[in-house]
């Protein structure tokens, strides 16, 4: 998964590897590169981050 990933953001897998690790962090720029990347709206993914209640955003269908 993360070879096929770092194709779709055209970058090496280690890079992948790195955050994934938690060797290092995204910046936002890099965050909605990848949830574009997985076909995800990066909008609804941040708002989930930022939700301290954990609660699900309107529209929202990932569990």
């Amino acid at each position: 998964m993360q070879h096929q990933l770092a194709q779709r953001l055209g970058s090496p897998q280690s890079f992948v590897a790195k955050y994934e690790g938690g060797e290092r962090r995204l910046d936002l720029v890099e965050f909605i590169a990848i949830a574009r990347a997985v076909e995800a709206d990066p909008l609804k993914l941040f708002a989930r981050l930022l939700d301290p209640d954990g609660m699900k955003v309107a529209g929202d269908t990932v569990p």
